[in-house]
């Protein structure tokens, strides 16, 4: 191989101060750590949310509370992203069982298959935010 070609060759992985590292993760692999990501937010949040559970269904003068409390915008934003973690965490789950079932495993199916995560999860999380934010 020539000396021009192998200097007009990008170097990824190597880590220098002259040289930036660039890597570009493919979908599935976004959808893969998504995946992690709504599986520890969920677990993290599952003991608040069922705190406030418990205290809203222990008379009517809490549940009236926290039904004022769940009107405020930040409060609705957080439960939109719970519900998008559970949505994706979902779908992206299901995913994962049939790649455990030897489906799916190569490079095409799996970018199909990424993509068909977001096509669910994102547009279910779209019309859970427009009725939680009144559009409905």
């Amino acid at each position: 191989m020539s000396e021009a070609v192998k200097k007009n060759r990008r170097k990824y992985g190597v880590m220098s101060f002259a040289q930036t590292v660039h890597y570009r993760l493919p979908l599935a692999g976004i959808v893969s750590i998504l995946h992690r990501i709504s599986g520890m937010l969920m677990f993290l949040l599952l003991p608040f949310v069922l705190y406030l559970m418990d205290k809203s269904l222990t008379s009517e003068i809490s549940f009236e509370y926290f039904k004022g409390y769940v009107s405020h915008p930040l409060v609705k934003l957080a439960i939109l992203g719970l519900v998008w973690a559970y949505l994706h965490h979902f779908s992206a789950g299901i995913r994962h069982l049939l790649m455990d079932l030897h489906m799916g495993l190569d490079k095409d199916s799996g970018r199909k298959s990424s993509v068909a995560v977001f096509a669910v999860s994102l547009p279910l999380t779209l019309l859970v935010a427009l009725k939680l934010f009144g559009a409905f």
